[in-house]
């Protein structure tokens, strides 16, 4: 038998956090985050980290185990993440892997292919010219060498159009050619996926208020401390949401209530491109939620006890869900690529 986990997925501030915590207290659970900014050190309050009295509440695995200028990929991720569900497994709980990096989630529950590895300095080349030429030169570029890529690749998504590139150049096979020989079907866990749907409205609430939160909670001094503590204001994790728009402000870019509705804007932005990745998956289990948590609750335990998948009936049909039509391949990356 694979060992059992369940997973929350969802867009940011859909409430997966507090969520899981209730389940895992429920259920003898402990929690995995699957976050590509929480991994970080110092990045407390623009990461949304589970706050001192919610893990003392439940264990969470995977927070604070980088420093910001350390590489943290995706690969790494599942080889962490691995190494905890097993021990968790091993204590006779049940592993909840939490969190809205939707390329995290899936290299953890389908695998990765076998693509060369990065190339640190093929890879700042490539980051150069799209400072140079932008990223459209390089997007060209990509359409020449492997147009089933490309076209699954937004313009605003460097990230991936690098990444494309990068494998092209040191294999000469493309990235389209690896995904395909892998077919993402390494399936080592008897997972079940929920996905949170909330209707908009809901969602873009909960999204302003935690961004006002996070304000009122110091993010600003929390940038300014990093900065003066001597971190580069150009390391990955920094250029994510609520993170450069405070560089911005700082740098006298951005009046205090400009820098509050720009970061407002573009976690809406992200969770859409969430929810856009999130339904191209296979397997998920879309859940409406706050409004079916006691129905969510039931077949958790079900499944927890038995394996047994209860069907849950659709509510991306609900008017009210946040489902715009995104071009093809949009944010596909991890969260410092704007994807949480």
């Amino acid at each position: 038998m694979k060992p059992r986990i369940l997973v929350i997925a969802g867009p940011t501030a859909s409430g997966k956090s507090d969520l899981a915590i209730e389940l895992a207290e429920q259920l003898d659970g402990e929690i995995v985050c699957a976050d590509s900014l929480t991994v970080y050190r110092g990045l407390d309050i623009g990461s949304a980290k589970p706050t001192p009295e919610q893990r003392r509440r439940i264990p969470h695995h995977l927070l604070d185990i980088r420093e910001p200028t350390q590489p943290f990929t995706a690969a790494d991720f599942r080889a962490e993440a691995s190494q905890v569900i097993n021990d968790i497994l091993k204590r006779g709980k049940l592993p909840l892997v939490v969190g809205g990096t939707g390329l995290y989630l899936r290299v953890l529950l389908r695998g990765l292919t076998d693509a060369p590895a990065e190339d640190p300095t093929l890879r700042r080349q490539l980051y150069r010219r799209a400072e140079q030429e932008g990223a459209e030169t390089l997007l060209k570029e990509l359409r020449q060498v492997d147009p089933e890529t490309a076209a699954r690749c937004h313009p605003n998504n460097l990230v991936r159009i690098i990444r494309a590139l990068e494998v092209w150049h040191a294999s000469g096979c493309t990235f389209s050619s690896f995904h395909q020989r892998h077919g993402f079907s390494d399936l080592p866990y008897d997972a079940l996926t929920l996905c949170l749907d909330l209707c908009r409205e809901e969602l873009y609430r909960r999204i302003d208020h935690r961004v006002e939160l996070m304000l009122s909670a110091g993010l600003v001094d929390e940038v300014r401390g990093l900065l003066q503590a001597g971190l580069p204001d150009d390391v990955k994790p920094l250029q994510a949401i609520g993170y450069k728009e405070v560089l911005a402000h700082l740098r006298g870019e951005l009046t205090l209530e400009a820098m509050l509705e720009l970061i407002k804007r573009n976690t809406r932005h992200l969770a859409k491109r969430q929810l856009t990745w999130f339904r191209r998956e296979p397997d998920l289990q879309w859940v409406a939620y706050p409004q079916n948590s006691a129905t969510i609750a039931a077949f958790v335990a079900m499944f927890s006890r038995e394996g047994e998948r209860p069907h849950v009936q659709d509510p991306l049909q609900h008017s009210g869900s946040v489902s715009e039509p995104v071009p093809q391949g949009a944010g596909q990356g991890d969260r410092t690529d704007d994807v949480r």
